[in-house]
């Protein structure tokens, strides 16, 4: 099933039966014979459409982020904040998709050639939680420009959002044969995988989805775009205002209920402003962050997107005590409702679990390093490696820094986000390809070489 249950409360609000076997079949025939007519509109056409899916997503941001707000605990200003990067994507790619698009001039040996840049067919969206809206976007706005149809297997506890989302798409003017919402489960993306019918999938996931992905997707010769887990480094190098150092940090850490997969979860502070820097960190996450009603714009913490997720986190924290790290505060869960307090960890060392595995959750570590040398050792020792943050005085030494660390992505003196043009995506096991950007528009394209 399919469920709306209120991270806040606890309490079921909707269900909705998974999809069977044959709608999920109709649905992949449907999104495929759409892809021959909506591959056959001109580029202009489609970007015309999703410029108006930009408007409406724009108008309909308060309706959005409150659906969010009740499936998973979004905070609402954080919810309309997403909306205003979905906006922001469908734009982009709406104005300039039909540039990204233009045939590619090229000087060959003996003559000239182009590269023709189309689609390849119909595509699977598997969308996580944690962004119901802008995960989305990131996946559907460069291909629906592109030319490739979408069939899109939402989160299950996000049914709400998917079909508002298919409405904005629909009311925008997107063929209903163009993008399909299908409740479908886990068990029976394979099967969708290894239908003939479906050229590639994106799924932005947990690292056990990205592996079981992947894996049909080879077995069955399919593009593949992952963007998996973090556990991002966040490097203080210096700071000439340690209280604004302490205030960007933490709530970056804290945004989303710690639940995104860029945010910066391992602090690194060099030793000689460590001790401060733990103080004033412990003391604005337990003071700021507390725990309310996420439809109340002035709550700080929310829940977890659920008691299941809450659980999980909290074990986490309690069995990195166990293990000998220091809890400097928080870690407890609050009830009812999937809460639990703002925490910080430090003293973690690579014997815990905690030092490799990401806590998806409003748990911030912290570790000291003596030298920069250190802090990028530590940085670099993880099986992740999606983004990392750089925070220093020095501009040149900041870059040095950033050109060390083993990341798709790094921001310097500030923390994770994101932007519509700039590429979204990481190496080692937090995934592969790239969205967002320029690069966004590429990974399900043919670049047709045609020799003049």
């Amino acid at each position: 099933m399919y469920s709306v249950t209120n991270p806040a409360t606890g309490e079921l609000i909707e269900q909705i039966p998974n999809s069977t076997e044959e709608e999920v079949t109709a649905a992949i025939e449907k999104v495929h014979r759409g892809y021959t007519s909506w591959r056959r509109r001109t580029v202009g056409e489609r970007a015309e459409i999703v410029l108006r899916a930009a408007e409406l997503f724009a108008e309909r941001a308060d309706e959005l982020a409150a659906t969010m707000t009740l499936e998973m605990g979004k905070r609402i200003n954080e919810g309309r904040g997403e909306i205003g990067i979905v906006v922001d994507i469908f734009d982009y790619y709406g104005t300039n998709g039909p540039a990204l698009l233009a045939d590619e001039p090229l000087k060959v040996k003996g003559g000239d050639a182009v590269i023709r840049k189309e689609p390849i067919g119909a595509l699977l969206g598997v969308m996580p939680w944690n962004f119901p809206c802008y995960q989305v976007a990131r996946f559907v706005a460069p291909n629906l420009v592109l030319g490739n149809t979408i069939l899109l297997k939402h989160a299950s506890i996000c049914p709400r959002s998917a079909l508002a989302i298919e409405q904005v798409l629909r009311d925008a003017g997107v063929p209903q044969d163009a993008y399909v919402n299908v409740f479908a489960s886990s068990r029976q993306v394979p099967a969708i995988l290894a239908d003939p019918r479906i050229q590639g999938v994106s799924l932005t996931g947990s690292e056990a989805a990205g592996v079981a992905v992947a894996a049909e997707a080879g077995r069955n010769l399919k593009r593949c775009v992952l963007e998996l887990g973090g556990s991002d480094p966040l490097i203080v190098l210096d700071t000439a205002d340690m209280d604004e150092t302490v205030k960007a940090t933490s709530t970056a850490r804290m945004r989303n209920c710690g639940q995104s997969c860029n945010a910066p979860k391992r602090m690194i502070v060099l030793s000689d402003i460590y001790d401060e820097f733990v103080d004033k960190f412990t003391k604005r996450v337990g003071d700021y962050f507390q725990a309310g009603d996420p439809a109340d714009p002035k709550t700080t913490l929310p829940p977890l997107a659920s008691i299941a997720a809450a659980d999980e986190v909290a074990g986490q924290v309690e069995k990195a005590v166990e293990q000998g790290a220091t809890l400097r505060t928080g870690g407890k869960r609050v009830g009812p409702g999937a809460y639990l307090e703002a925490t910080v960890l430090t003293d973690v060392t690579p014997e815990m679990d905690a030092y490799y595995e990401e806590i998806f959750g409003p748990v911030a570590l912290v570790f000291k390093a003596g030298t920069v040398e250190e802090a990028i050792a530590i940085a670099n020792d993880s099986p992740f490696g999606l983004g990392a943050a750089v925070f220093g005085t020095d501009p040149e030494r900041n870059r040095e820094v950033a050109d060390r660390i083993e990341s798709g992505m790094v921001y310097l003196n500030r923390s994770g986000g994101s932007q519509a043009d700039l590429p979204f995506g990481g190496i080692k096991r937090s995934g592969m390809g790239r969205e967002l950007g320029a690069s966004g528009i590429e990974e399900f394209m043919n670049k047709k070489s045609i020799r003049l």
